[in-house]
């Protein structure tokens, strides 16, 4: 039925939920009428021409129509809607100039059932009414009814006596809810539920999962029911990891989810200042908006977030730093003092960010203070693969990407990529897709949009170039295999086969997370040629070469935080294999004195014995030639297994003859008694090798090594 849209008949009736009709309309008597899906209770007023219907201002807006407009409205029966058990609504001015206002929850609940006790409220419905000597308006949010004892989310539903408001005002609208008991409040976050997709986080939902359990957990409850429980909000978080994983991210979007102050974000250089004092003046001024706050309305005032970028910049462990200054300490203990001191406040959450929580002080992150501590480690399978569906996702949507691009294989083979470096790897193949639409001859040539595709090629060839920093060292490892891997006999045989054994073991037992072997021999003898080759074979994510060639020149402190730092990183990986090339060297260790380091030989001692943790595999291999001398160190002990490598012997070295193919098949028997008469009968395969290749300079690549040539080498180099 058609009516024409009038206003109410005076100023008080448009602060109500009701709609005005003539007293001769047939639908005066009605109880209630329904109009663009919201259902209004009906008033008889003797100033509504017949014909037309009077509606409030917010009514009108609400039902998008103007004075004069038609409007199609219907009766509408209640008897289908069912009682709402809670109803959750937003409380706002009703005034063009909002002015603060703070409200007491009961008083509140009091009033709006009084005034619309047995009215049909919908969702989205606003609702203009007095209190207080104010005009106000709710917004219908979520209407909860109960059916059968469980609750339920509903379209609509009629209010009653015993039904329940829940007020989710947001910190930025000026109307301040207090006194709210006896249910969850959603007034901490803007929305009700978390997508973790549509605010770009992937890979860190159980961090996420952490984060909100222990620290905003006891936060969504009101004070009252936190002061019964006599517990204390959480004041700190402290999120550390491996550079890339996503932790200034986390920082960021918590940010983005919480109502009210906007966060603090401060990087830890920035507090230092060359200034006596100024540092903890600094840090006085992050807290002195939330002090202020907490002194007028104490745990009624909002939540103050302060997050620091490079925590450890300023927080290092007090008495570390020896600059005569004392700077660092004096601003430990202002920002201790500020956090969990006599006068500590309780509206700030502090969330602290580092790659280094080895170098923080010690009272920063006991509990109480950044208590709470949440590792970001490497994704796994499943988080790299949301995390290449939401960089990919907009390539997706205006069609950029190929149909072939197997989302699913990529994050199978980005083993060890942290969410920056598979962003990267992104970056990287679109370039590719972008690079083939170039002319360069003429580059103001106009571009077609729709040639544009990303293809899987083009992740093949991105998956070259982009490489993680955490993943396996294949170019040094390739290097120590330049000739590749030459089958010396039985002996070598077995060796290969143990060591396959135990890359094996460690990569299906759970009872062995951690596997050594020591692999000694002659200088030469391909030690670190069979441990690279067998690291390699494994295809374990994490592979690191420990040498000396890599730590030249660096002290003694230096080269043991060197190696700290990758079996740190080792314990990141789900499987890892370590390879300490030339132990005596790392230990600088020299046979007058004799002399070594005693940092390294401790650090090493420790580490090659230590455990990994949370289901983390790594398998150590080292290399010696003075094995009696690690022997006497009580290295040789921490290791699991200990193998000898020999130099080859004669029917070993008449193997690796053949299988080079250098010599003719008459000349043999002649080259290797040349051999083992000019050198020696056990010779290590590095020096065979080295010499064939010296023969054979000047040589075509087909022709054989003369046995008169081969005798001139062999007698110069003996």
């Amino acid at each position: 039925m058609i009516r024409v849209v009038e206003t109410t008949p005076d100023k008080a009736s448009a602060l109500t939920n009701l709609v005005y009709l003539s007293p001769n309309d047939e639908l005066s008597r009605c109880a209630y009428l329904e109009a663009g899906g919201y259902v209004f209770s009906v008033m008889v007023h003797q100033l509504i021409p017949e014909g037309c219907i009077g509606l409030g201002n917010l009514h009108r807006k609400m039902l998008r129509v103007a004075v004069k407009d038609d409007l199609d409205i219907n009766p509408f029966t209640p008897t289908t809607v069912p009682d709402a058990a809670m109803i959750y609504a937003e409380v706002s001015n009703f005034t063009e100039k909002p002015r603060p206002s703070e409200l007491n929850a009961d008083l509140l609940i009091a009033r709006l059932i009084r005034l619309f006790q047995g009215q049909v409220f919908s969702l989205q419905q606003q609702v203009a009414f007095e209190h207080e000597g104010n005009n106000f308006k709710i917004t219908v949010s979520n209407v909860v009814i109960d059916v059968g004892g469980v609750s339920k989310d509903a379209v609509r539903g009629l209010l009653r006596d015993n039904s329940a408001f829940i007020f989710t005002n947001s910190n930025v609208n000026p109307v301040k809810i207090v006194g709210q008991k006896g249910y969850a409040t959603t007034q901490l976050f803007k929305s009700k539920e978390i997508n973790f997709a549509q605010l770009g986080i992937g890979g860190l939902d159980k961090q996420f999962e952490a984060i909100f359990r222990r620290a905003f957990a006891s936060r969504v409850f009101p004070p009252s029911i936190v002061q019964r429980l006599g517990i204390k909000h959480c004041k700190g978080i402290l999120l550390y990891g491996p550079p890339g994983t996503g932790k200034t991210l986390i920082a960021r979007q918590i940010g983005k989810m919480l109502n009210g102050k906007e966060p603090k974000v401060v990087n830890g250089p920035e507090v230092l200042s060359k200034y006596v004092g100024e540092g903890e003046e600094n840090i006085r001024k992050l807290f002195a908006e939330a002090d202020k706050e907490y002194k007028e309305k104490g745990d009624d005032s909002d939540l103050h977030v302060i997050i620091f970028d490079e925590i450890d910049a300023i927080c290092k462990a007090r008495g570390s730093i020896r600059d005569g200054t004392g700077t660092h300490d004096t601003i430990v203990n202002q920002l201790l003092t500020k956090i969990d001191g006599v006068d500590a406040i309780n509206n700030i959450l502090l969330i602290g960010m580092t790659n280094r929580k080895d170098m923080l002080d010690e009272a920063l992150i006991r509990e109480g203070r950044l208590g709470v501590h949440i590792e970001v480690g490497l994704p796994d399978e499943k988080g790299r693969l949301q995390i290449l569906k939401i960089h990919t996702s907009k390539m997706a949507t205006n069609s950029f990407l190929e149909r072939n691009v197997d989302l699913a294989s990529l994050a199978e083979r980005t083993k060890n990529f942290s969410g920056a470096e598979i962003e990267g790897l992104v970056k990287d193949a679109a370039s590719y897709a972008l690079n083939r639409n170039v002319d360069f001859n003429n580059l103001q040539k106009p571009l077609d949009e729709e040639d544009i595709k990303v293809t899987m090629n083009d992740f093949e060839k991105a998956l070259e170039e982009v490489k993680p920093a955490f993943g396996a060292a294949t170019d040094s490892l390739k290097s120590y295999c330049m000739h590749g891997i030459v089958n010396c006999g039985e002996t070598f045989d077995h060796l290969q086969q143990t060591l396959r054994t135990l890359v094996n073991q460690v990569q299906v037992s759970e009872k062995t997370p951690l596997l050594t072997c020591l692999l000694e021999g002659p200088s030469g003898s391909g030690k670190s040629a069979l441990a690279a080759s067998v690291a390699l074979e494994s295809d374990f994510p994490f592979i690191k070469v420990i040498s000396s060639e890599n730590m030249v020149g660096f002290s003694e402190q230096a080269k043991s935080s060197q190696i700290t730092k990758v079996f740190e990183d080792a314990y990141r990986s789900p499987l890892s294999v370590i390879i300490l090339d030339d132990i005596e060297r790392l230990l600088e260790y020299v046979s007058i004195g004799p002399r070594f380091s005693n940092i390294v030989l401790q650090t090493l001692l420790v580490l090659v014995k230590k455990m990994p943790k949370d289901g983390k595999k790594l398998l150590v291999i080292g290399t010696t030639s003075q094995g009696d001398v690690l022997e006497s160190m009580g290295l040789s002990e921490v290791f699991n297994v200990s193998l000898h490598v020999p130099a080859l012997r004669v029917e070993e070295i008449v193997r690796v003859v053949r299988s080079l193919e250098v010599f003719g098949l008459r000349d043999i028997p002649e080259a290797v008694e040349a051999l083992t008469s000019t050198a020696s009968k056990l010779v290590p395969i590095k020096k065979l090798l080295l010499w064939i290749e010296l023969a054979k300079q000047g040589l075509a690549e087909d022709q054989k090594i003369p046995i008169p040539r081969w005798k001139q080498v062999l007698s110069d180099l003996s």
